[in-house]
C-alpha cells in the first residue's frame, strides 16, 4: 500500500488592496484565504492515488495505473479503467503501474497520471490555477527520489510543491497527538512500502522503512501457486485471494478458494481449490520481515518514548493493516496494544488535510522540495 500530499495558493490581501497580519515567518501559506484557493494535497501511492482538495475532502481514490499505446506513447486510460486493462491489454496497448516501492519508476508516466488527477479534481474552476500541492513521501527516499516527485509534480502544473513523510501525515490523520513530547509509534502498510514511526514534538524520533508490503504479499501468493500447484495467476487474482482468504494469524473460519489460472506444464486454463491455512503459510516470509522491522524500530526507540508507547500502544494504518489477523500476530510478538484505524486507505491524506487546515500549527512538519 505505497506514497503524496498537497498544498494551495491564495491571492494574499496585500494583492486585493486590503491590509492584513504579516505572514508568519517560515510558514508556507498566507494569512486569509480567497475565492482562488487551490490547495491539493495528494497521498501518491503505489497502489492507489488520492487527492484531497481543502474545505471538499477527498475528491479522488484511483489505482496509480496507467494505459499507454505502444505506437504513440499517448495515454489510453488512467485510474480505474487502466487498472481494468492490466494482463488484458493487445499488444498495441501496455497497462503500467508507475510507482514501485514507493517511489517513481516512471518519471514521464506518473507525470501524465498527475496532470489527469489534478485536471478532474480542478475542471469545475473556470479560471485555472496552478495549485501548491503538499506530497506524502515514504521516510527512507532519497533525494533523488524527492528531486523526482517535485519534478513530476511541478510539470504536471503545481506551482510550489511540499513533502510530508507518510508516517507523520497518517499519525495526523488518525488524530495521534504528534506535537506533544510524549512517544506515539505508527506502522503504515501500503502497495510498495511498509513505514515503522515513532513520533514526538513534531518530528520523527526513530523509524523504519522497508520496501515489503501488499505487493510483496501478492508476488508470495503467485509464487506459491506457481510451485505447489504448477499454475499460473496474474497479480489481480493473488489480491483477490489475500483479500478473501489471505490471513496473518490462524482463524476461528478457515476457509477455500477456487482460483482459476494458466497450467505450466500444458499451457491449458486450470481451476484449483486452495485453504486459507495454504496461503497463510505462503505470506509467512513477508509478514515476518515486516515484524522484524516493527521489532528493530521498538529497539531504537529511547526509554522515556517507550514507557508511552506501551501505555498508548501502536496504531496500525494503510492498505495492508487490513489482512486479517496482522493485527493479532503483532500483539503477540511485541506484548503491546495494537490498534486498527476505522479507515486506514485514508488515514494518510486525511493527515495531510488536516495539516492543510491548520498550517500555523503543522507548518514545521513540511519540507520544500528544492
Amino acid at each position: 500500500m505505497v506514497c503524496c500530499g498537497a498544498f494551495v495558493y491564495f491571492l494574499t490581501n496585500k494583492e486585493i488592496g486590503v491590509e492584513s497580519a504579516p505572514e508568519k515567518k517560515g510558514g508556507i501559506i498566507s494569512s486569509g484565504g480567497s475565492f482562488w484557493t487551490n490547495e491539493i494535497a495528494i497521498d501518491l501511492g503505489t497502489a492507489n492515488t488520492l487527492v484531497y482538495i481543502r474545505g471538499k475532502g477527498i475528491m479522488l481514490n484511483e489505482p496509480s495505473v496507467v494505459a499507454i499505446d505502444r505506437a504513440t506513447g499517448k495515454v489510453k486510460a488512467v485510474g480505474l479503467e487502466a487498472k481494468a486493462m492490466i494482463g488484458r491489454t493487445p499488444a498495441t496497448i501496455t497497462a503500467i503501474r508507475p510507482l514501485k516501492d514507493g517511489v517513481i519508476a516512471d518519471y514521464e508516466v506518473t507525470e501524465e497520471m498527475l496532470r489527469y488527477f489534478i485536471k478532474s479534481v480542478l475542471k469545475n474552476r473556470f479560471l485555472p490555477v496552478k495549485p501548491r500541492v503538499i506530497v506524502c513521501v515514504p521516510s527512507g527516499i532519497t533525494e533523488v527520489e524527492r528531486r523526482a516527485v517535485r519534478d513530476s509534480a511541478e510539470s504536471a502544473g503545481a506551482k510550489d510543491v511540499y513533502l510530508v513523510a507518510e508516517p507523520m501525515a497518517a499519525a495526523i490523520g488518525v488524530g495521534l497527538p504528534v506535537e506533544t513530547p510524549s512517544g506515539n509509534m505508527i506502522i503504515d502498510i501500503g502497495g510498495g512500502t511498509t513505514e515503522i514511526a515513532v513520533i514526538a514534538l513534531s518530528g520523527i524520533v526513530s523509524n523504519i522503512s522497508i520496501r515489503v508490503a501488499g505487493d510483496e504479499l501478492d508476488e508470495a501468493i503467485v509464487q506459491f501457486l506457481k510451485k505447489n500447484y504448477n499454475v499460473l495467476i496474474g497479480d489481480q487474482t493473488a489480491e483477490i485471494i489475500k483479500i478473501t482468504i489471505g490471513s496473518a494469524y490462524p482463524l476461528s473460519d478457515e476457509n477455500e478458494m477456487e482460483v482459476k489460472g494458466r497450467d505450466i506444464v500444458s499451457g491449458i486454463p486450470k481451476t484449483v481449490k486452495i485453504h486459507s491455512s495454504e496461503v497463510r503459510e505462503s505470506l509467512q516470509e513477508p509478514i515476518m520481515t515486516i515484524v522484524e522491522a516493527v521489532r528493530q524500530a521498538l529497539e531504537q526507540t529511547p526509554p522515556e518514548l517507550a514507557s508511552d508507547i506501551v501505555d498508548r500502544g501502536i496504531v496500525m494504518t494503510g492498505g495492508g493493516s487490513l489482512l486479517r489477523g496482522l493485527d493479532q500476530l503483532l500483539r503477540e510478538e511485541t506484548n503491546l496494544p495494537i490498534n486498527v484505524d476505522e479507515e486506514p486507505l485514508t488515514c494518510v491524506v486525511r493527515g495531510t488535510g488536516r495539516i492543510m487546515d491548520d498550517p500555523k500549527r503543522y507548518w514545521n512538519i513540511l519540507t520544500q522540495s528544492k
